[in-house]
């Protein structure tokens, strides 16, 4: 266990051992950061994954339905091959307890580096201090960074002045070697940092101050200011702009796409990002990752100093740009499909610049974002993500808009919509009842917000058997949409979409005058065929043939509803699964009870492994297979 404060070297430390283990001693290496739950637990279940898990298990895993921690340490205690596993930032123990995600094993050995020194936290580990360096050491790392600025003696007073933390020697090393024109001496940066008593003498003597217990920070943002001023003299002051946009996200990969695009036009010219970005990985204050994503990721305490210290006129500007990039980085409309590692990238980010936004439009745009991202991830089939992120979202925004405002009522709604997804339907219909009656008494029932958290509402009464409620309320959406939206609108089309599904077979045949049959056609003439909402029609008309006992027609449509869903979403999508398990029924119904049986094991053994045994999704599916193996299974209409 390498503790000590922000900034010591203990993720150096750790690199370096781990470096040393893959090359030296053979040994697999497994990084991850433990920063907060989802990044641990997404880096965990790529290390599951590295060591053998199969894809059904992980989708588990990720949807919460299986213990993650106990799928990564069974493979990890199976591993062939000998591993370290670094567990880097590990700052919320409690994330680490809560989840039993930190054990030993006889095949691997665990290092982890924390900030947190009680030892309660970390009961059998073995506790290693990483403190402040050596004074001759710290003036080594000035030295050889800048070897032609000075002396010996000279590098050892500016690294005493600094504290001797090894992220301000690094910081201010990289700001010295940098400077060619007019290059700067140890004693003139010395100087420099004893010119404003009251905002820079203080602080380097509280780092230089032996070892208490200081907050480095301040030191930090001591280094940092000398830097910014150092972009000015040098005419880049779109670097110091780049480093005050990159602290209104959070510290940890934030993908390079969201800083080459024109929404960045107001922060600083898109035409001088590159070159910005690179004068800031040339003075550490940010670097390079690749995550399957080629990253930027700087410092949480870098970007907490930078935060701090930004003027408050920029404030505005950079917050409202932050929010645009994000906004731009994912569809306005998210469409079902499959895992987009983006997504999840872009999550921590979203979070953190709602929780940085202090003015109330601003903030409320943020939320939208979150909220909108939310509604991405739930559309890939990562439910678990996107109730945590609609979750963290509205419990912000709440604390900074109210809980009334719109946006934190549609991020809860978005939330609602997740719980049913998770098979946690007493829970989504209190929170989707509650929100529903609060817009419908702020907003009004027809506005599209209520509108959409009745149509999730009526979605979890159907599964919970109310099916004269839900179908009472999905009726008053369809009109309420068609009102709002207009007839021809993709969410309307839904709605009425769904009737097909809640609709008996006598009432199929009379609603809407008996056109609701004919819907997919009308949605393939307004969306286009490919379209999800077109599909999904198809996909309902299907069910609504199968009760009619017009076996051969639904077998027909929904054969090609469940070979257009895998090859778009794959095989293990929820809406595949549902497709798959409907033709199941229709050829049953055509007395292929066994091939009905033999789809039907298919759609079990995946729910199973992606939403776990006892979701009810994968419960209703065990028992009509046991109902087609048994030989109890009947067509609709059939006797007996």
């Amino acid at each position: 266990m390498l503790y000590g404060m922000g900034g010591c070297g203990k993720t150096a430390v750790a690199y370096t051992f781990f470096q040393a283990a893959i090359n030296e001693c053979g040994r697999v290496g497994l990084w991850v950061s433990a920063s907060d739950r989802a990044s641990l637990r997404a880096g965990m279940l790529a290390v599951a994954a590295d060591r053998g898990a199969r894809d059904g298990e992980l989708l588990a895993a990720r949807n919460g339905l299986r213990a993650a921690s106990d799928l990564v340490w069974h493979y990890l205690d199976r591993s062939a091959e000998p591993w370290l596993l670094v567990l880097d930032n590990a700052d919320q123990p409690e994330i680490l307890r809560d989840g039993s995600w930190l054990r030993t094993s006889p095949k691997g050995t665990v290092v982890v580096t924390t900030r947190r020194s009680a030892a309660r936290w970390w009961p059998g580990a073995e506790l290693q201090h990483i403190g402040v360096l050596p004074s001759e050491d710290a003036a080594r790392v000035l030295r050889d960074l800048a070897p032609h600025s000075g002396t010996q003696e000279e590098a050892e007073r500016i690294a005493e002045r600094l504290g001797r933390l090894p992220l301000a020697l690094t910081l201010a090393g990289g700001f010295l070697s940098q400077q060619v024109l007019d290059p700067w001496t140890l004693e003139a940066y010395g100087r420099r940092l004893d010119e404003d008593e009251r905002e820079r003498v203080g602080l380097i003597d509280q780092g230089a101050d032996a070892l208490s217990p200081q907050d480095p920070r301040h030191m930090v943002g001591l280094t940092w200011q000398l830097t910014l001023d150092a972009f000015e003299a040098r005419g880049l002051p779109e670097a110091t702009a780049l480093l005050r946009l990159l602290a209104r996200f959070a510290p940890e990969p934030l993908p390079l796409v969201l800083l080459n695009r024109p929404e960045i036009d107001a922060a600083l010219p898109r035409a001088r990002c590159e070159a910005a970005l690179r004068a800031l990985l040339d003075q550490s204050l940010t670097e390079l990752v690749d995550v399957g994503t080629r990253c930027a990721q700087s410092h949480g305490v870098l970007l907490d100093s930078v935060a701090a210290a930004t003027p408050a006129a920029s404030v505005p500007i950079l917050d409202t740009t932050a929010v645009r990039l994000l906004d731009a980085a994912f569809p306005v409309l998210p469409d079902a499909g499959p895992h987009d590692p983006l997504l999840r990238l872009l999550v921590p980010h979203a979070l953190a610049l709602l929780r940085r936004v202090d003015d109330p439009p601003t903030s409320a745009d943020a939320l939208a974002v979150a909220t909108r991202l939310a509604a991405a991830l739930h559309r890939t089939g990562d439910y678990v993500s996107a109730w945590e992120t609609a979750r963290a979202a509205a419990d912000t925004g709440e604390r900074q808009l109210g809980a009334e405002h719109r946006s934190v009522l549609a991020a809860r709604s978005r939330a609602g919509r997740a719980l049913f997804r998770l098979g946690r339907y007493a829970e989504a219909e209190a929170l989707l009842e509650r929100v529903r009656a609060t817009q419908n008494r702020l907003l009004g029932a027809d506005d599209p917000d209520t509108l959409d958290s009745a149509h999730g509402l009526q979605l979890v009464l159907g599964n919970l058997g109310r099916r004269d409620d839900a179908l009472a309320l999905l009726r008053s959406v369809v009109v309420g949409r068609g009102r709002a939206l207009g007839l021809a609108h993709p969410l309307t089309l839904r709605s009425r979409s769904s009737l097909l599904v809640l609709l008996s077979a006598s009432e199929v045949v009379t609603e809407e005058g008996g056109a609701l049959l004919h819907l997919p056609s009308e949605c393939d003439r307004l969306l286009g065929p490919d379209h999800t909402v077109t599909l999904g029609a198809h996909h309902n008309r299907a069910w609504a043939l199968y009760l009619l006992g017009r076996f051969a027609e639904a077998d027909q449509e929904v054969w090609q509803v469940t070979e257009a869903y895998r090859r778009r979403f794959g095989p293990d999508y929820p809406t595949a699964l549902s497709a798959q398990q409907l033709l199941s029924r229709t050829r049953a119904a055509l007395g292929h009870v066994e091939a009905g049986a033999e789809l039907m094991t298919d759609v079990v053994a995946r729910r199973e492994h992606s939403l776990g045994p006892d979701h009810p999704f994968t419960v209703a599916g065990r028992e009509l297979l046991s109902a087609f193996t048994s030989g109890r299974w009947r067509p609709p209409g059939a006797e007996g």
